[in-house]
């Protein structure tokens, strides 16, 4: 007995603690998607040929029009030249006939065939400026180009890529969401755009079009969405995390997600107070017919001769009281009853509390307590 009374009561627990808040949310509908370009094509020529000059670098922004790449094509400049001569000569004759016709000394006949031999003749230049523009490669819209390896000399068969050409500002972003949001979503919502590519970093746009038909295998209907990119920074293909704007903004109390603990019997967390304080507590909830209780009691394993800490009146303990939790934002939960504002609660260290028990507060290390919370690499 005189040694059980030589040993010193246990210290108090150590724990961290975070006060409960009020702070604005915003209900926002999750989804994972991939960028796409607003207009993107691989470029082709549709004729083989002799590459004699090669316009664009790669990377380049390039404008809607511009040659790119060009196929040796003096034969056909030099069969237009000639098809322009005969159609000159035909709009002399077609013109030397109507003035004849005028003064009725050409036939109804003559003047016929030299009206149509002229747009024989324009007909053959037009079709041969096609072949010639079939030499060369512009672009159909202004944008950047990729890589490009064709070099001066090459000899390209016909439907070979030549380069690729993205126009990204602004960019898609397809994504998909669970068919039961569909009430919640519309045309020119509010998007958040975020990827790993850039930490910290969100780019906004709007919802662009919702698809009509929900996928009958995975039962999500496609969201695409159109975001600015002045920068150029987002890239098709990238994969990004979307979030949508669904609804106005709610106030909730909030805890990070580390302060509630989940039990079979309910959710509950430990607010931390004074001695004194805990005792108003149980007395104004046995006033009310309200078990104070532990709610899922401990029997304590010390024997009758073990000392005991010695709590005095402004001490802190923790009081375990139960709570129902609402939705939650990254590492933060929102409290919807049994708790209020300004509370303090444990945050981490509950594995060794129970109702009474004696603390010490130590937040120098704090769970984290996000609302987007991105991976981090150490």
């Amino acid at each position: 007995m005189a040694m059980m009374k030589s040993f010193k009561p246990p210290p108090p627990a150590v724990v961290s603690t975070a006060k409960a808040t009020y702070q604005e949310w915003q209900p926002e509908l999750r989804g994972i998607g991939t960028l796409r370009a607003l207009r993107g094509a691989d470029l082709a020529l549709d004729i083989a040929g002799l590459v004699t000059a090669v316009n664009v670098k790669s990377g380049a922004e390039v404008k809607a029009g511009q040659v790119l790449l060009k196929l040796r094509d003096t034969e056909d400049v030099a069969q237009l030249h000639q098809l322009e001569a005969t159609e000159a000569l035909a709009e002399v004759t077609f013109s030397r006939a109507q003035q004849q016709a005028v003064v009725q000394v050409i036939s109804k006949a003559d003047y016929d065939q030299a009206a149509a031999d002229l747009k024989a003749k324009q007909a053959a230049v037009a079709q041969q400026k096609v072949n010639v523009a079939k030499k060369q490669l512009r672009a159909p819209f202004d944008g950047r180009a990729g890589i490009i390896t064709i070099n001066p000399g090459t000899y390209l068969n016909a439907g070979t890529t030549i380069v690729t050409l993205q126009q990204l500002d602004p960019i898609y972003v397809d994504f998909h969401l669970p068919q039961r949001n569909l009430a919640e979503l519309r045309v020119g919502q509010k998007i958040a755009v975020t990827l790993d590519a850039f930490p910290g970093k969100s780019f906004d746009g709007a919802v662009s079009a919702v698809n009509p038909k929900v996928d009958v295998d995975t039962r999500n209907v496609q969201v695409e969405g159109k975001v600015p990119n002045p920068d150029r920074v987002l890239t098709p293909g990238m994969f990004v995390n979307v979030g949508v704007d669904a609804g106005t903004q709610k106030s909730y109390l909030t805890l990070p997600q580390t302060a509630v603990v989940y039990n079979p019997y309910g959710e509950t967390v430990y607010v931390v107070e004074t001695k004194r304080e805990a005792d108003q507590e149980q007395a104004a909830a046995a006033a009310q017919n309200a078990d104070p209780a532990d709610p899922a009691p401990q029997k304590t394993s010390r024997k009758s001769g073990s000392p005991q800490p010695q709590i005095g009146e402004n001490d802190l303990v923790v009081r375990q009281v139960f709570v129902t939790t609402g939705p939650t934002r990254g590492d933060q939960v929102a409290v919807l009853k049994g708790l209020k504002e300004g509370a303090v609660v444990v945050s981490s260290g509950q594995i060794k509390l129970k109702n009474g028990v004696a603390v010490r507060i130590d937040n120098r290390v704090q769970p984290s307590d996000n609302p987007n919370p991105t991976p981090q690499e150490h």
